[in-house]
C-alpha cells in the first residue's frame, strides 16, 4: 500500500523538506477550469510518485499524510493509526487556512499543529470537498514543483 510505504519510507524525510508553499498559489487554483485542475492533479502526483522513487501515483489519502508529516515537522518511520489521522486532519487545515477556514494557533509540547475552525465548510458534496482539497494541494506543492 503506497500510504504506508510512504509514510516508511526514508526518501520521505528527503522529499518533506523541500516543499514550499505560497498563498497567491491559492487563489491561481481556486480560478482554474476543471480540466487544468485535472491536469495538474495529475502532474503533482506524479511529482510525487517520482520524488519518493514509488511504482505507483499516491491516492489523496496519501498526500495528505505527506503534507501532515511536513507540516508536523517531525519525521518517524513509526506513526501510530492515530497519528496517521492526525497528521491528515493538519493537513487538510493547512491547506484550507488560506481560504479561511482555519487559523493557526500555534504548537503544542510535542510539536502538533494546532488549528482553530474560523467558519464552517458548508455543505458540499464528497467531489466538491475533493476538488477543493485538490486544488488547494496544487498550490501547496506549486513551488517544490516549478523548481523540479
Amino acid at each position: 500500500m503506497w500510504l504506508l510505504q510512504a509514510a516508511n519510507s526514508s526518501a520521505l524525510r528527503i522529499f518533506a523538506g523541500d516543499i514550499l508553499m505560497r498563498h497567491s498559489n491559492y487563489q491561481n487554483t481556486l480560478r482554474m477550469q476543471p480540466w487544468q485542475l485535472d491536469f495538474e492533479w495529475l502532474r503533482v502526483r506524479h511529482y510525487i510518485k517520482e520524488a519518493m522513487e514509488q511504482a505507483e501515483l499516491p491516492s489523496l489519502n496519501a498526500i495528505l499524510l505527506l503534507i501532515g508529516i511536513q507540516e508536523y515537522g517531525h519525521r518517524t518511520a513509526d506513526f501510530t493509526k492515530e497519528e496517521k489521522q492526525d497528521l491528515m486532519h493538519v493537513a487538510v487545515c493547512t491547506l484550507l487556512a488560506p481560504l479561511g477556514y482555519y487559523t493557526f494557533e500555534g504548537r503544542d509540547g510535542d510539536g502538533w499543529p494546532h488549528y482553530e475552525a474560523q467558519r464552517p465548510l458548508g455543505t458540499l458534496s464528497l467531489k466538491e470537498q475533493e476538488q477543493l482539497l485538490k486544488s488547494q494541494i496544487v498550490a501547496y506543492f506549486a513551488d517544490s514543483m516549478t523548481d523540479a
